[in-house]
């Protein structure tokens, strides 16, 4: 849609008398061929048939025009836009940042947040973070990077291969799964979850909602890893400066 001379050109077909030739080639209700006939006797038909004359190719020669009822095609073609943008699946890059000489608990958690996401069909990018004497030990981060692609080999793969970027080295896991079929696993299970909790009205439904939204982005995971990785680069900064020192 845009404006010429302060006016709209609407991008909708042209409909019975707003059609404005001496002929068309029309098709039936049903997509049979009728022919190429006169403007008027097309109208004449539609309002037989009770149905809409529909410009639905208009650069042919003649014009190629349908008999069907618009208002339920508009109709319809909406619902089919709609169901599409809704199994629409958006490719999400998910971010954890580790250092080198991270702990056994600290690496548990944040390789937890990193299942977590592959499950969910999602590509993570894995950042090395080095300070100080660190960055004369790339080493370690390489070795870091293929001890967690090898953890989670099951559910992903090394999309990009460790490289270094400054102060930091990053490698790029890519799902095995794809995420539309994450989110279709995810549907399944909630309503499975449903089903359950209908049957035992005792149990709460926050359960049986929870996955579905984390599959489809609705959760803050990947924020409240961060957190976690901010607190934990905090509570290392002042032995790090001791040990410098």
């Amino acid at each position: 849609m845009w404006c010429y001379r302060g006016g709209s050109i609407s991008t909708e077909p042209r409909i019975n008398d707003r059609i404005r030739v001496p002929e068309v080639r029309l098709v039936g209700p049903s997509g049979e061929q009728v022919g190429i006939v006169p403007l008027a006797k097309a109208l004449e038909l539609a309002q037989e048939y009770d149905l809409d004359l529909v410009e639905v190719a208009a650069s042919a020669r003649p014009p190629v025009c349908k008999l069907m009822d618009y208002g339920k095609f508009k109709y319809e073609s909406a619902m089919k836009a709609r169901e599409a943008r809704k199994n629409q699946a958006h490719t999400v890059i998910k971010e954890m940042k580790l250092r080198p000489k991270i702990d056994p608990h600290d690496y548990d958690t944040k390789k937890g947040h990193v299942v977590r996401f592959l499950k969910q069909g999602d590509k993570v990018k894995i950042t090395i973070m080095f300070r100080g004497r660190e960055q004369s030990r790339p080493e370690l981060g390489y070795r870091l990077l293929q001890r967690l692609a090898s953890d989670v080999e099951d559910l992903g793969f090394v999309e990009s291969n460790p490289k270094q970027d400054g102060r930091n080295m990053i490698m790029v896991l890519g799902p095995h799964k794809k995420k539309t079929e994450a989110m279709a696993e995810a549907r399944e299970a909630q309503a499975a979850r449903k089903a359950e909790a209908k049957a035992n009205p005792g149990r709460s439904q926050n359960a049986a909602d929870g996955e579905i939204d984390d599959i489809e982005g609705e959760t803050t995971e990947g924020e409240i890893a961060e957190g976690e990785i901010t607190e934990a680069e905090t509570a290392e900064a002042p032995a790090e400066a001791s040990a410098e020192a």
